[in-house]
């Protein structure tokens, strides 16, 4: 039985949920964000930005398969690698899960992004949590909803219900 629960595939989070960083930049995780890497066993983590406005907490086996694309982007496009290698290790900190359920973002991040003791929105996407300021999810939210009737439209044409 336990070699089945092993086996079964773990679904991610889903939904946008409000979350708190503490004046120490501890992020304290959601129970079913806690439990999703808890059941992937990833207990290292990877806490960075890969474009100055959103943070990301990568499970290190998604960060090392981050690294292998930087690795081999910098044969066709080393500025790019270069720059993006640059960044993410500028703002990035190898992390854990600590017995509380929080995870302590870099200093240099936090604050770059305006992440200390703020309420924070956090989701799930491409394999990382994403921590949005509440000014930088507010604007997404905002571009989201630009033309959502068409957006809905193109999405039922493609089979969307």
């Amino acid at each position: 039985m336990d070699e089945k629960a092993k086996s079964t595939p773990v679904e991610p989070p889903r939904g946008s949920v409000s979350a708190h960083v503490d004046d120490k930049g501890r992020l304290k995780l959601p129970v079913n964000f806690q439990e999703y890497l808890g059941a992937i066993g990833d207990d290292k983590l990877y806490v960075t930005s890969v474009d100055d406005r959103i943070a990301r907490i990568y499970p290190i086996s998604v960060w090392q398969g981050n690294e292998k694309v930087l690795e081999e982007l910098a044969t066709s496009d080393p500025d790019a690698a270069e720059a993006l290698f640059f960044v993410t290790n500028d703002y990035g900190a190898e992390a854990k899960v600590d017995p509380q359920g929080r995870v302590t973002l870099p200093t240099d991040l936090r604050r770059a992004m305006t992440l200390e003791n703020q309420e924070v929105r956090l989701d799930w996407s491409q394999g990382a949590i994403n921590i949005y300021s509440k000014a930088e999810y507010e604007a997404r939210k905002r571009r989201a909803k630009e033309g959502l009737f068409d957006k809905l439209k193109a999405a039922k044409l493609k089979g969307f219900k």
